[in-house]
């Protein structure tokens, strides 16, 4: 899931960037179990989003509550709340294997996160907002330029479209 790991944390997408090497080759799968074995914890086969940050931990990076959640949700193919070793797989491979429709959809649920309720795009304050649940620190003003920069209609805020348009770049 290239795209929607863009919305996540500095640390998480570097981990999965490392990881991105297991993508090919029969070899490199056995290096990329060993990874999830590390990872679950208890030893259940599945990835929970406390598993996942207390891997962060150990590895000497930091992930928030919120984006432990979020990697979970985005990649949870069978909404069970849990990593299991192919929705991990999925995660560290990217979206090459989903179908179209798998990746609006979960391309919809990264939006989502993004809009506060009861709106249909992504503002200034509810970017702001996010990306300090996120842990990254912006003035709104640093958010109104981010918006800037893939508003094609120039309207101030992000519709799905010109934000699916800026997760494909």
């Amino acid at each position: 899931m290239k795209t929607s790991q863009r919305q996540l944390s500095s640390s998480f997408t570097k981990l999965c960037e490392r990881l991105s090497s297991f993508r090919n080759g029969e070899d490199n799968i056995r290096d990329l179990e060993a990874v999830f074995a590390y990872m679950d914890a208890n030893r259940d086969g599945r990835i929970s989003a406390e598993e996942l940050k207390k891997s962060f931990n150990t590895l000497g990076d930091q992930l928030s509550d919120e984006e432990a959640e979020a990697a979970v949700k985005l990649s949870d193919i069978d909404g069970d709340g849990m990593l299991d070793f192919e929705e991990f797989s999925q995660l560290i491979k990217g979206n090459d294997e989903f179908t179209e429709e798998e990746q609006k959809r979960k391309m919809m649920e990264a939006f989502r996160m993004y809009i506060d309720e009861g709106e249909d795009c992504i503002t200034p304050r509810s970017l702001k907002t996010m990306l300090m649940k996120l842990g990254e620190s912006r003035t709104s003003d640093d958010c109104v330029v981010m918006i800037k920069a893939f508003d094609l209609n120039d309207d101030g805020v992000l519709s799905f479209d010109e934000f699916a348009l800026m997760m494909m770049r």
